[in-house]
């Protein structure tokens, strides 16, 4: 199953907003596991001053990074579009 990955912060604005987009592209279809770099330090070391950061998982290979700070819907399609061709699963298939 393809899924997100959201590295972020508690009181983080943009964090929130970057959920907000991203949900709004994907809806339901979609997991996301939204992971508090705070409660880590080393997710703090490699993300600290990128929150918030939005990886793609596809099966099998390693989560690729979409964006940090602000979302970027073209590189969510280009996945999504990839997960379609695929035939990549989505939540609850």
């Amino acid at each position: 199953m393809a899924y997100f990955i959201l590295y972020s912060r508690t009181w983080c604005h943009l964090c929130d907003d970057m959920l907000q987009a991203l949900k709004g592209m994907v809806g339901e279809r979609y997991r996301i596991d939204v992971v508090d770099v705070d409660a880590d330090p080393a997710l703090v070391e490699l993300y600290d001053e990128l929150v918030p950061v939005l990886q793609a998982c596809l099966p099998g290979q390693a989560p690729q990074t979409l964006c940090h700070y602000h979302l970027d819907a073209a590189a969510v399609q280009q996945f999504l579009d990839l997960c379609a061709t695929q035939g990549v699963g989505r939540k609850g298939d």
